[in-house]
């Protein structure tokens, strides 16, 4: 017998409203969001405008207090989650592979160089390894060892104007997320070939994923495709649908 098709995009979706909006409820029933007063919680569009303001000003505070200079916790390696968890808006099932002799990363936006790079590139470029804990929005975190190239390295190679706010990146796999420019000049933000001294497996985003530990999981795509340099704000699969843009940890 044949399992059904589970959409599990629109599931995390329906979820993660539904707790936005008892988050909403809880935080008005105590009386911290006065300014929320006149909203009407049985109200649909009331309650997403309230949301948003709520985001946008967690989204600005998380900014002013974030420091290129305050580093995530490292680990040694003794402390490695084995296995490291497979996490995905699909299942493994459904891991898209590319080859990687052909793929190339994208380059656009504020950049004085737009050529594409090719993983040997890459490994051309000094490598930093970093062990770091992935926290997951759904509440469980793991210890894995990442290795790769610096992302300000690499918009230092491109010529990208680090005065832009943001730096979007794409996925062959569709998923997109965007980070602010300060994180992306944080040294521990990483373009990530190597995981655990091998090759990036295909389960954890190859050829190349982005590694965040100052943020949230959902922060760090797999499966780059491209990156974008912009002052336009780019939002991301998860934001668009409502969760936090800064996604700090």
């Amino acid at each position: 017998m044949k399992r059904p098709t589970i959409d599990h995009s629109l599931i995390a979706s329906e979820l993660r409203r539904v707790e936005r909006r008892f988050m909403l409820k809880s935080a008005l029933s105590l009386g911290g969001l006065a300014m929320l007063s006149g909203c009407a919680i049985d109200d649909e569009p009331s309650v997403e405008k309230a949301l948003a303001t709520i985001m946008g000003f967690t989204d600005r505070v998380q900014a002013m207090i974030f420091s290129r200079n305050r580093l995530a916790r490292e680990f040694s390696t003794a402390q490695i989650t084995r296995p490291f968890p497979f996490n995905a808006y699909y299942d493994q099932d459904d891991i898209r592979v590319v080859d990687e002799t052909r793929w190339r990363l994208e380059v656009s936006g504020l950049v004085s160089d737009k050529r594409p790079w090719s993983l040997a590139q890459f490994r051309a470029l000094e490598q930093q390894r970093q062990i770091t804990r992935h926290i997951c929005v759904e509440g469980w975190s793991a210890i894995g060892s990442w290795s790769g190239v610096r992302l300000s390295a690499f918009l230092q190679h491109i010529g990208a104007d680090t005065r832009a706010k943001y730096v979007k990146f794409g996925c062959f796999d569709d998923y997109s997320t965007s980070i602010d420019m300060e994180t992306a000049l944080h040294p521990q933000t990483i373009m990530v070939l190597d995981f655990d001294d091998a090759s990036l497996p295909p389960a954890y985003g190859a050829p190349m994923k982005i590694r965040i530990p100052t943020k949230l999981g959902y922060k760090n795509p797999k499966y780059l495709a491209s990156v974008e340099v912009t002052n336009i704000f780019p939002g991301g699969y998860w934001e668009n649908q409502g969760y936090d843009w800064f996604g700090g940890s």
